[in-house]
């Protein structure tokens, strides 16, 4: 069954990252196989959470992009360095190949072998070298062991074709000779008497029973074969190793983890057809061909807490959406066959997978209880944001009855850990909670932020300025920072300079200024994003 991820929006919240791990437990008493993943740094009030409740941060995700490990490729192709050339010729026939990747006994990758080098090696016949084993030498010739005193053979092809004296006299034998011969009584016993490495009988000649037995001394190797002498000289030629006609020792190869996009780039530009496929110890994995791309599984996601390209996982055009739960406004994100998609209008994307957990009748645990209850508690500020509903709070008195904790004196003690910005730079902060959104040909971006310490923000209100107008620079035509004071109940607002005019009509504030109080000003989703967005769409 595959892995099916679950994760919320980059610079992931509370609510993020609880959705991510509440549904995937509930997902997986369903009999499905999910993972939780943030696609960040986990904020201090998600560390507090997790570590409260004592469960386990979820893995960081980098991406869903589509990698060779995810194309099917011809997986486990190769033949080791001691091969036969005629075994990996079939080798590469029964697979369909035009190549192999060839590997040593470790399965490091070791060369590349094409059929061209193979048709060469056919075309030009008779080699004098040869570095084989017995085995492939006998299997090559469909022969029969008649001695065998070395497993590796490697010497100088000789074939037995002058008459016996003529042979004697101008061809000096030697251990490191390999003598293919018919029924030739004295030339045999001047190959035996030097030692010869091996002599390959061919036509089924037998030796003679008083050769046979001086070989047997000198412990000369001897195979017979069916074949004629000509057709046995070119056979033998297959036995050798597949590592000695090896033309290309460094192959340009490709990583099963690299991405799709950048080897069809790759390959565009080196024009090669067959490449061998590692890992990071470079193990040949296989072989992939450029026909091969378009055949690839994608990886299966669950959206939790957002539904917009731009605040999910890089890739994600790349991957299958199975199921999106989330409790914003739609955004720009489509999928090509209908999924499951979850949205109701409630403080916080907790509340809708609590409602699951009660739908599917399956009982939820005290660590998941906390977990979601604290995400509730987070987006809607204790029930002081707008957004809080019914179903928020009606999920929270039932989950704390699960957990065992006041509501409030646990609630204001995780908002007070999160609030604390001791140590971190303006950069640190700005990003902490930060979403982007398109709208028109303007993008905006809003950071909000909740804390207690404000007056450290004011102490360095010009350099938040500076960085607010350089991050707008970038991409953004609007960028702003709310500092959320839940005690008294609103929020300091800081922006980019250029955008004075736009968050001064979005929020009727005629004298606005940087680092203004916005009284009951503390939901993003309903007072910050829409009031901005409908003064960007009237620019329009």
């Amino acid at each position: 069954m595959d892995t099916i991820y679950i994760f919320g929006h980059r610079n992931p919240d509370t609510d993020s990252v609880c959705s991510s791990i509440a549904l995937s437990y509930l997902k997986n008493k369903l009999g499905e196989n999910t993972v939780p993943r943030v696609l960040g740094h986990i904020n201090k009030e998600s560390k507090f959470v997790l570590d409260y409740f004592k469960v386990k941060e979820p893995e960081y995700l980098n991406d869903v992009k589509v990698q060779l490990r995810n194309i099917a490729y011809t997986k486990n192709v190769s033949v080791e360095e001691e091969t036969s050339v005629i075994n990996a010729m079939h080798y590469m026939q029964a697979n369909g190949a035009r190549a192999l990747p060839i590997v040593n006994a470790q399965k490091e990758l070791t060369g590349f072998l094409t059929l061209k080098e193979i048709a060469t090696l056919f075309i030009n016949g008779l080699k004098e070298q040869l570095d084989s084993s017995y085995e492939n030498i006998l299997n090559a010739l469909n022969g029969k062991e008649v001695l065998r005193f070395d497993d590796e053979i490697k010497g100088n092809v000789l074939v037995g074709g002058y008459q016996s004296q003529t042979f004697q006299d101008e061809v000096k034998l030697t251990p490191n000779n390999i003598l293919l011969i018919g029924d030739r009584y004295k030339v045999l016993k001047y190959a035996i008497e030097s030692k010869v490495k091996l002599i390959i009988m061919t036509g089924n000649h037998e030796i003679a029973k008083d050769l046979l037995e001086e070989a047997r001394k000198n412990k000369v190797n001897i195979i017979m074969t069916p074949m004629d002498t000509y057709h046995t000289g070119n056979a033998i030629t297959y036995s050798n190793y597949v590592k000695t006609i090896i033309v290309n020792r460094t192959p340009v190869t490709c990583n099963y983890l690299d991405y799709r996009t950048e080897f069809i780039e790759m390959a565009n530009k080196i024009g090669h057809t067959n490449y061998p496929v590692i890992n990071k110890k470079n193990e040949c994995l296989g072989l992939i061909k450029v026909t091969d791309v378009d055949k690839y599984s994608k990886q299966k996601v669950i959206l939790v807490d957002h539904n917009n390209l731009a605040q999910s996982v890089p890739g994600i055009e790349e991957a299958e959406i199975a199921e999106i739960i989330d409790h914003h406004n739609l955004g720009a994100i489509g999928t090509s066959v209908p999924i499951n998609f979850r949205s109701m209008p409630v403080g916080c994307t907790c509340t809708i997978i609590y409602k699951m957990f009660i739908e599917y009748n399956v009982e939820i645990p005290k660590d998941m209880a906390g977990l979601m209850l604290s995400a509730i508690l987070s987006d809607t500020l204790i029930f002081r944001s707008p957004t809080t509903t019914e179903e928020d709070k009606k999920a929270v008195e039932a989950l704390s009855k699960i957990v065992g904790i006041d509501i409030e004196e646990y609630g204001r003690q995780m908002l007070t850990e999160a609030s604390s910005i001791k140590g971190m730079s303006i950069e640190d902060v700005f990003f902490q909670d930060f979403k982007s959104y398109k709208v028109g040909s303007t993008t905006l971006g809003i950071s909000q932020i909740t804390t207690m310490d404000y007056e450290s923000i004011k102490s360095n209100m010009d350099d938040y300025i500076k960085k607010l107008n350089e991050i707008a620079k970038g991409e953004y035509g609007v960028v702003t920072l709310f500092i959320t004071d839940v005690i008294n109940n609103g929020s300091y607002v800081l922006f980019n300079t250029d955008s004075k005019e736009i968050v001064r009509d979005a929020f009727n504030i005629e004298d606005l200024e940087e680092g203004t109080f916005i009284k009951d000003l503390v939901s993003r989703k309903k007072q910050m994003l829409p009031n901005i967005m409908n003064i960007l769409e009237k620019k329009i």
